[in-house]
């Protein structure tokens, strides 16, 4: 039930990438791939699993449905505030401003783009749109390099967009409201933990580059 709308949306991407989304049948899996389809298709499917298909009766699911709103009322909307936040600082422009700063600086390639993305990642808190930001500002000197060098910057680019998650992204409210956390020790954990796979991936990125 939890891989779902995992694999609706992963059914739409491969249909738009394989550019098969123009037939009837593409169109449709593209449609309930869509995230806000695939979730209420998920969410439909787990009444009748969970439900009808177990003995429940229609108001028996009712109750059940209604009384889950209460638990995750709050988590909504501190996720929903941290999102509203996140998307606040992206129509600002800051991630164009500190892109072109960074790229502007005379910095190794793999260190230029890993920098580009974390900045990025800490001014948005969007690891979506450090990664598309980056990618594109770094597309240009790509384009100049080698296939194993390229390869390697899509993976510092990649480690560099997951730096820190803190107050101004979604992901960092919803795990602290779903284990209970105090902002302190979702810092302590979930934002440290963040940081590190950010880190030991760009060693990983430059390591490989001295024998690749």
């Amino acid at each position: 039930m939890i891989l779902l709308p995992v694999l609706l949306m992963l059914a739409r991407t491969i249909i738009e990438v394989g550019g098969w989304d123009g037939s009837a049948v593409g169109k449709a899996i593209v449609f309930v791939g869509t995230p806000l389809i695939a979730l209420t298709i998920t969410a439909v499917v787990a009444m009748f699993a969970f439900g009808y298909t177990i003995g429940k009766s229609r108001d028996e699911v009712n109750d059940l449905v209604g009384s889950s709103f209460g638990p995750i009322a709050g988590i909504l909307l501190i996720v929903a505030a941290g999102g509203g936040f996140k998307e606040t600082l992206v129509d600002s422009g800051i991630a164009d401003v500190i892109a072109d700063t960074l790229v502007s600086w005379d910095l190794p390639v793999l260190i230029a783009g890993w920098l580009v993305a974390v900045f990025i990642r800490l001014a948005t808190g969007s690891a979506t749109v450090a990664t598309i930001t980056a990618s594109g500002i770094m597309a240009p000197i790509a384009a100049g390099l080698p296939a194993t060098e390229t390869a390697l910057l899509v993976l510092a680019i990649g480690s560099g967009s997951v730096f820190f998650s803190h107050v101004n992204d979604a992901g960092f409210w919803l795990v602290k409201e779903y284990f209970g956390m105090t902002v302190g020790q979702t810092i302590k954990t979930w934002s440290l933990m963040e940081t590190a796979v950010s880190v030991f991936g760009l060693a990983f990125v430059m390591v490989a580059d001295i024998f690749i």
